[in-house]
């Protein structure tokens, strides 16, 4: 486990990755980043992939035409 904390910078709180971390991702500085939350409450941080953003992109895109279906179902 890497701890690391959260600071204030302008009306943003920001983590910062250690060069560890960034290693860990397999990312650099620049790169886009995904945080998802898991079923058990828990973050998880991705590199992106463009792939996987237009999946969630096209998912989004049904889940907004079909919302009131969705709710009725849930």
């Amino acid at each position: 486990m890497i701890e690391t904390k959260i600071r204030k910078v302008g009306n943003s709180a920001v983590m910062t990755l250690t060069s560890e971390m960034l290693a860990l991702l397999d990312a650099k500085e620049g790169d886009s980043l995904f945080v998802v939350r898991g079923d058990d409450g828990g973050l998880r941080i991705m590199v992106q992939d463009p792939s996987l953003k237009s999946v969630l992109d096209a998912a989004e895109q049904v889940m907004d035409e079909n919302r009131e279906a969705l709710q009725k179902l849930a």
